[in-house]
């Protein structure tokens, strides 16, 4: 059997030293979405994957925003353009690589709905387009990446990993522009976050054996995430088994450089 391998490309400082906006923004790697394969899914996860996935329309929109964010006062740092702009191209990678695993796995029509409803919900929600994206990364694409890595087959759980790279500079790089902004979140988008999450998580019921099936854990998880910026909970994510090469024809590995 071939073995396929990764190539890592780094992304290198553009501009001033001292930004710090570029110091998060050289941690990205670039990489290329492919087709995988349908595998086997962790009993019982199967019809909240499926409202997981569905919540893929939500990438786009995080684009929108940050194109309306561009064209608003932003902080004094030479970074700050190229980063928003960077990973304004980044959605449509992840919303391309969330759809080589719909093409393998199918969709849920009813749960596709109901995610065109939540997505309208996000756009017309009142606050700063930057801090609306800063919590929707943090407090429920963080829970989103990880049920698919805790409970999806070998592609899911691959394509969850490169988007979670990417995601961890677009959160740190939103959250700074809320911050040097002074932004801060009001109750509508508290509300709008928790019911995001609450939704994609409803199917799912208590689980004593298994807390990557207890809905309670992950809504607890986004609400760490929210208020704390952490999940202790998630902690494993961080050392989580990820698929090695191995075990994974080459269709399912992503393609860098």
């Amino acid at each position: 059997m071939k073995i396929g391998h990764r190539k890592t490309n780094f992304v290198p400082l553009a501009l001033s030293k001292l930004s710090s906006y570029l110091k998060v923004l050289s941690r990205k790697r670039t990489w290329t979405p492919t087709p995988v394969d349908k595998g086997v899914v962790v009993e019982g996860s199967e019809s909240t994957l499926k409202r997981c996935l569905a919540l893929r329309t939500l990438e786009l929109p995080v684009k929108e925003m940050l194109q309306q964010g561009l064209e608003k006062e932003l902080p004094d740092d030479p970074g700050v353009i190229p980063s928003l702009q960077s990973n304004m191209n980044d959605e449509e990678k992840h919303d391309q690589a969330l759809q080589f695993v719909i093409d393998a796995h199918g969709v849920d029509p009813q749960a596709e709905a109901e995610a065109q409803k939540i997505r309208k919900a996000w756009l017309a929600d009142p606050h700063h387009p930057i801090l609306k994206t800063a919590i929707l990364e943090r407090s429920v694409f963080f829970v989103l990446l990880p049920f698919f890595r805790f409970n999806g087959d070998v592609g899911i759980r691959t394509v969850a990993s490169d988007i979670s790279r990417d995601e961890q500079v677009h959160t740190s790089v939103h959250a700074m522009v809320a911050h040097d902004l002074g932004l801060k979140p009001g109750a509508s988008l508290n509300r709008l976050r928790k019911a995001t999450v609450h939704w994609a998580m409803d199917q799912l019921s208590t689980n004593t054996t298994n807390k990557y099936l207890d809905k309670d854990f992950w809504l607890r998880q986004s609400d760490n995430l929210y208020s704390f910026g952490k999940a202790e909970g998630l902690a494993d994510t961080q050392r989580s088994r990820m698929p090695a090469f191995f075990e994974a024809s080459n269709v399912n590995l992503p393609q860098y450089g």
